[in-house]
């Protein structure tokens, strides 16, 4: 176990990203966002939730899969390289370093998706311990443990004046060498009593308390043909907002551009909300929002757990929750369900 003073943390991201691309939670316009650091950058790890999750780092709101160029009477394929260098994304909150193992299952699984691959074999991930959980967290209901983040490389906690920073796995270790001339050697008693704190706040938190009976299951046909769906899914405005801020949604969709000198691929997120998702040329298969939204939640109560041996596709972080227009979220869902006994 290791600290630093808070007031030297400008001396440490100089340090990582010395050696690392660094990415961590910066202010811009008044939101709290991942970036890459900067030395006049408002760096901003202090404030609970980012709008977005760190999801960016590994898996890109958009990026170029290839590109093609005409040459005469041919065209000339040139594929987009894979990341190579080692990048830091620093100050990570538990639920989404929580949100990565989701993506690990969909996109390391068979076959390999290699532009998210190569992101993590070169990705290192700092998480920071939340200090006071917020009442539209739900986490814990989910097995994030937010005064300890799991599978992250590096652990820290805020505690007082001081960071304190934990190795966990071999890149952490190789991370906390580059570094180590600026941290400072000490007991963990300190981060024992800030991890009491913050379980004590957590347990405090009615929505930590959520009940998941019956979801997860087998039994798919019950929930999929319950009438609840439809009094829940009626506010919904399809505006998409709940999928582009959660950590563990990975749809997308491929796209042409033609740049004048070339026509490049890309992908880009996209949100099984709206009514053009997988559209093909008979139409969707999902052709009502009752259906869309339905869709949405069966998947991250049902479908994902089903086929990835119990583990749900959410995190608890409660963006959902802070971020819907309508107060529409997995929350109201799962309490609807509740109270219906089903």
């Amino acid at each position: 176990m290791y600290k630093i003073a808070k007031a030297s943390l400008p001396q440490l991201y100089k340090a990582i990203a010395g050696s690392n691309a660094l990415y961590l939670p910066v202010k811009k316009a008044g939101q709290t966002n991942y970036a890459p650091w900067t030395e006049d950058a408002e760096v901003d790890i202090e404030t609970l939730k980012t709008v977005k999750s760190a999801k960016d780092a590994f898996f890109p709101q958009s990026e170029t899969l290839y590109t093609c160029i005409r040459d005469g009477k041919k065209i000339r394929i040139e594929a987009e390289e894979l990341i190579n260098e080692s990048f830091v994304v620093f100050g990570v909150k538990g639920c989404d370093v929580h949100g990565v193992e989701v993506l690990d299952r969909v996109f390391l699984s068979e076959p390999v998706d290699t532009f998210y691959a190569a992101r993590r074999e070169h990705g290192i991930i700092v998480a920071l311990a939340c200090n006071e959980p917020e009442l539209s967290c739900f986490c814990k209901v989910f097995g994030t443990d937010c005064s300890e983040p799991e599978g992250a490389d590096v652990v820290t906690w805020l505690v007082g004046e001081d960071l304190f920073w934990k190795p966990v796995t071999e890149k952490g270790e190789a991370l906390t060498g580059q570094i180590k001339e600026l941290l400072e050697e000490t007991d963990d008693t300190a981060v024992n009593e800030k991890k009491a704190e913050i379980k004590d706040i957590a347990e405090k938190i009615p929505n930590m308390h959520l009940s998941l009976d019956g979801w997860g299951r087998d039994d798919k046909l019950e929930r999929f043909n319950s009438p609840i769906w439809e009094d829940l899914y009626k506010p919904c405005l399809a505006c998409g907002t709940c999928t582009f801020v959660c950590p563990t949604c990975q749809c997308y969709d491929i796209k042409d551009y033609d740049t004048g000198h070339g026509v490049k691929r890309y992908r880009c997120w996209d949100s099984c909300m709206y009514s053009d998702f997988t559209m093909m040329a008979h139409g969707n298969n999902r052709t009502s929002q009752m259906q869309r939204f339905r869709q949405r939640f069966m998947h991250k109560l049902v479908y994902y757990p089903t086929n990835n041996d119990g583990m749900f596709s959410c995190t608890g972080c409660g963006r959902c929750v802070d971020k819907c227009p309508s107060s529409l979220n997995i929350v109201k869902v799962i309490k609807a369900f509740e109270k219906e006994g089903k």
